[in-house]
């Protein structure tokens, strides 16, 4: 039995559009990640799976433990609902009623650290604490411009985050956070979103990923030796819980520096198309959604329902969703994938009935979650069982 009718077999009873995920592919990619890590914890990233039965499943896995947040308010969603007592937000907030409820929250302050990278999100917090009468004291990470500068700083390779770089700076906001009781400094993060993001084997681009091999190598050295020093530089302020770095794509290299305590990774569950590009690691496609054969325009063409489901991120081809089984179509290249629907050519396309489905992969793991209410979960020819994404759940956090 091939893969499409396995699929098909098991979803026969589904009327598509409906999202899948292949459970053994997802459990074989949460294995290879922890095989990755090298022993060092894995913190699950939150938006990229965004589904609570799921993240459940990852958390019980041996090598996986704590649950990096895209949200405040998902994050107290998922400490209420008991997903763990350990929940990081990757990124600085501004919502002044929830942080208003996490300092309020006795379990909450406990259980979830937010992100800062200034002076001001520490006077945001604080002011929120004296307006809202809660105790604290909230727990707060650093987060690191992990981004690669040529000499002199005129390249900047990597994504724009905090403006916090050097040791100095860093010791002098851990200083700073040390001197106001009702925060309390835990942790340090560093995304080298430009090693762990960004594949170094593009297809058909030889030049282009030499080229960014030779980046990603200069950047992990150049990282590595500030991360270290940064780290020092702040234990000297505070006893830190944790060092977190990496991604999907740099889980072993990340893993191996000794100032990291721990990593994360989420995209590399679900093996979403961007991830498909990479030397060090070749993951399985496990997040898929199907849509339907409507239309037959034309010999080599068929139209599916649907479609339009582009990822997050520069507005190329590269963030638009690909068709996967049957194998052998592609997009129309003068309309792409469509709001209501999407003409597919290719041989392939002759070999299709009206009614038939065809198989996607999302170019980004968790955004697949936003279009559906629930995701099939298939073992061997059938589903198992049917869980709800946020969106299922009524949760919407971005």
């Amino acid at each position: 039995m091939t893969l499409r009718e396995r699929y098909d077999a098991a979803t026969a009873a589904l009327e598509p559009p409906f999202a899948i995920v292949d459970l053994e592919a997802f459990r074989t990619n949460a294995t290879d990640l922890v095989r990755r890590a090298r022993g060092k914890p894995i913190r699950v990233a939150s938006k990229s799976v965004r589904c609570r039965a799921l993240l459940e499943q990852v958390l019980a896995t041996d090598g996986f433990g704590g649950v990096m947040a895209f949200t405040l308010p998902e994050a107290l969603w998922l400490a209420s609902e008991g997903l763990s007592d350990d929940i990081l937000v990757a990124y600085p907030t501004v919502d002044r009623t929830v942080l208003a409820e996490l300092s309020r929250d006795e379990r909450a302050a406990a259980t979830v650290t937010v992100m800062v990278d200034s002076v001001e999100h520490l006077d945001l917090i604080e002011s929120v604490i004296d307006a809202s009468g809660g105790a604290g004291p909230v727990r707060v990470c650093i987060d690191i411009d992990a981004a690669w500068r040529t000499a002199g700083g005129r390249v900047r390779i990597g994504a724009l985050r905090s403006p916090v770089r050097t040791a100095d700076e860093a010791a002098a906001l851990a200083r700073e956070i040390g001197r106001r009781p009702r925060l309390r400094l835990v942790g340090l993060m560093a995304y080298e979103s430009q090693i762990a993001g960004v594949g170094d084997n593009p297809p058909g681009k030889p030049i282009f990923s030499r080229a960014v091999r030779f980046i990603q190598a200069q950047s992990r050295v150049e990282l590595a030796r500030r991360r270290a020093a940064i780290v020092k530089a702040v234990r000297e302020e505070a006893d830190l819980e944790f060092v977190n770095g990496g991604g999907t794509g740099s889980v072993e290299k990340t893993a191996a520096e000794v100032a990291v305590t721990e990593v994360a990774a989420g995209s590399g569950l679900y093996q979403s198309v961007l991830f498909d590009h990479y030397t060090n690691f070749s993951g399985r496609p496990a997040a898929l959604f199907a849509l339907p054969v409507v239309r037959r325009p034309g010999p080599g063409v068929v139209t599916v329902l649907g479609g339009g489901y582009p990822a997050s991120g520069v507005g190329d081809r590269s963030r638009l969703p690909q068709p996967f089984l049957p194998a052998g179509l592609r997009f129309d290249s003068k309309e792409g994938a469509g709001e209501v629907q999407t003409p597919l050519v290719g041989a392939a396309a002759d070999g299709l009935q009206i009614g038939d489905r065809v198989y996607f992969r999302h170019a980004k793991a968790g955004e697949l979650c936003e279009r559906f209410g629930e995701l099939h979960l298939i073992e061997g020819d059938r589903v198992t069982e049917s869980v709800p994404t946020y969106r299922g759940e009524c949760k919407t956090f971005l």
